[in-house]
């Protein structure tokens, strides 16, 4: 049976973050069936920051409480350069972290990662012997990893976070999703990002194309359904979780999926 990795990336752009309540919710979410947690490094008021102490916080907290797979995100719309966009990954039980592949507008942000920033995050990345999970957001970007594959030491299969619904990127629609498969390379993995999903009809043609790892959660949408937003994370993971096995498919361990994406740690 295919198994799934879901992904929860539980807080909001910003909106405050409260430890313990973050690592109640979470704990709820791995009891629901996800397999990994995704995190900015924020201050409690939500702020990025490069300062990683109260991400290292809220991770060990949900460590106290889970044994989920520990996913630090580098990106982000903010001031921050990428050598302290690349702090995460110095949180040591860090196991997988996302890898910006390129520029694109954010709604009226414009998200800057030239193709230096992509080289050096990715070398930062496999130094602290960390699995990098490629977010991108239109198809070029994936040319991007692929001229960078002779500059970086890329571990095989690549994985790639396909993200969809930013105004600016690519849209969450089937022509979309079947057209951004069809360049991902026959030898990477891939999964799915919905940011503003208001129904679940996306996800499911994701997962019925192949789509290997899902990400939910709050940083994205709090959407059950159109007009119906969750008040927990975990309800969420729960959703899909339900929808994974009404397709017939299986959602992942942690430990499951830390086979499946080949974590080092």
């Amino acid at each position: 049976m295919r198994k799934i990795v879901v992904s929860v990336a539980p807080v909001e752009a910003g909106k405050p973050v409260d430890a313990m309540k973050l690592a109640a919710d979470v704990e709820k979410c791995a009891k629901a069936g996800a397999a990994m947690v995704h995190l900015h490094c924020r201050r409690p008021d939500g702020s990025l920051t490069p300062d990683i102490s109260y991400m290292a916080e809220c991770f060990d907290k949900i460590l106290e409480r889970t044994d989920l797979v520990i996913q630090a995100s580098t990106g982000g719309v903010s001031d921050m350069n990428i050598a302290e966009r690349c702090e995460p990954l110095k949180y040591a039980r860090t196991e997988t972290a996302s890898l910006n592949a390129g520029s694109t507008n954010l709604g009226d942000a414009v998200y800057l990662n030239p193709f230096e920033d992509i080289e050096y995050c990715a070398s930062q990345i496999y130094q602290y012997n960390v699995i990098p999970d490629v977010e991108v957001f239109d198809i070029g970007m994936i040319e991007n990893i692929e001229r960078m594959k002779g500059k970086v030491p890329f571990r095989y299969p690549i994985f790639y976070n396909l993200v969809f619904g930013h105004r600016g990127g690519m849209q969450a629609n089937v022509d979309s999703l079947i057209a951004f498969r069809s360049m991902v390379p026959k030898d990477a993995k891939w999964g799915v990002t919905h940011f503003g999903r208001d129904n679940w009809d996306f996800l499911a043609a994701a997962l019925a194309l192949g789509a290997e790892t899902v990400r939910i959660g709050f940083e994205d949408s709090a959407y059950l359904a159109p007009g119906k937003e969750a008040e927990y994370n975990y309800e969420l993971v729960a959703r899909l979780v339900e929808m994974i096995r009404a397709m017939g498919l299986e959602n992942a361990s942690p430990d499951e999926a830390r086979k499946i994406m080949g974590t080092l740690k």
